[in-house]
């Protein structure tokens, strides 16, 4: 089985939601405490052994390459200044893989065209995909779960979380055909937004994928969804017909940060948790609570 050294990280959304934050800075570098989002994805794929780190970005994205570059004459101040393990832990940011960037392009967009541009890069290797936007807070990490379930089968196999029935209209909900153990399920397809009464289950997609390349000879026919994108749930939808994929319950807390409103949920709900400062922020919340 090929090791999976790569992986397809989508950022090239304009984040239009978080105008006018996002005119200038990136949406996915939008911080959760100290750490910008983005960078808690690549934290969590680093862990699984990815090498290579493809960010596919789009205009106003330039602080994502930046973030991931070497900060020479800020670790420079930051030694003179005594703080060196701040230093040394800047360095280590850029050490975590081989960064590799990619200016999205070509029409009609959607979630797959990520993939269809950072291609060439990855040939004939399995790789993870994932977007910059959420992602699973936990002791392991999405991309180690998925790769232990990918391990276990050789298929395909992509990210999963029950919703409740009244969620269930607002995902892509899993077509579930055989539930086998430790959260794995064999399914047929994903159906967008389906109403409660019609999803087949309520398994939905979301975090990220561990795909093999068999997935590009679809994606390359750019297939344009009913709502003019090229979409990965219709490249899954097709594989499934040809071989087996899978989906993995992921342990761990859901995290969103598409919208300010489920932004601040996460941020909150992940800083209540934080050893530095969780027990102050929530003697702080029930102060100006009550």
């Amino acid at each position: 089985m090929a090791k999976v050294r790569k992986a397809v990280i989508a950022a090239a959304g304009m984040g239009t939601r978080f105008l006018p934050q996002t005119k200038a800075m990136p949406k996915e570098m939008l911080p959760i405490i100290d750490k910008p989002v983005i960078q808690l994805v690549v934290e969590g794929l680093v862990a699984a052994g990815v090498e290579d780190i493809i960010i596919v970005t789009g205009p106003t994205k330039r602080a994502i390459e930046d973030h991931f570059d070497r900060s020479l004459e800020l670790e420079d101040a930051l030694h003179a200044k005594g703080k060196s393990d701040v230093a040394a832990e800047l360095a280590t940011i850029a050490d975590m893989a081989n960064f590799i960037y990619v200016r999205q392009k070509g029409s009609p967009s959607g979630n797959a065209r990520p993939i269809i541009n950072a291609s060439h890069l990855i040939g004939e290797e399995p790789f993870f995909f994932f977007f910059a936007d959420d992602f699973f807070s936990g002791d392991t990490s999405t991309a180690q779960q998925l790769l232990q379930a990918y391990e276990k089968t050789g298929s395909s196999v992509m990210a999963l979380r029950q919703v409740p029935s009244e969620e269930i209209s607002s995902y892509g909900i899993a077509n579930v055909t055989e539930r086998l153990d430790d959260g794995l399920v064999k399914i047929k397809g994903v159906i967008e937004k389906p109403s409660a009464d019609k999803a087949p289950s309520n398994f939905a997609s979301g975090s990220g994928y561990l795909l093999n390349p068999t997935i590009f000879p679809i994606l390359d026919k750019e297939m344009v969804s009913s709502r003019g994108e090229v979409e990965i749930t219709d490249a899954v939808n097709e594989l499934v017909q040809n071989e087996d994929f899978y989906g993995l319950e992921i342990k761990g807390d859901y995290h969103d940060t598409g919208n300010p409103e489920a932004y601040l949920y996460t941020l909150i709900s992940l800083a209540l948790k934080d050893e530095r400062y969780g027990d102050n922020l929530r003697e702080f919340l029930q102060k100006i609570i009550t």
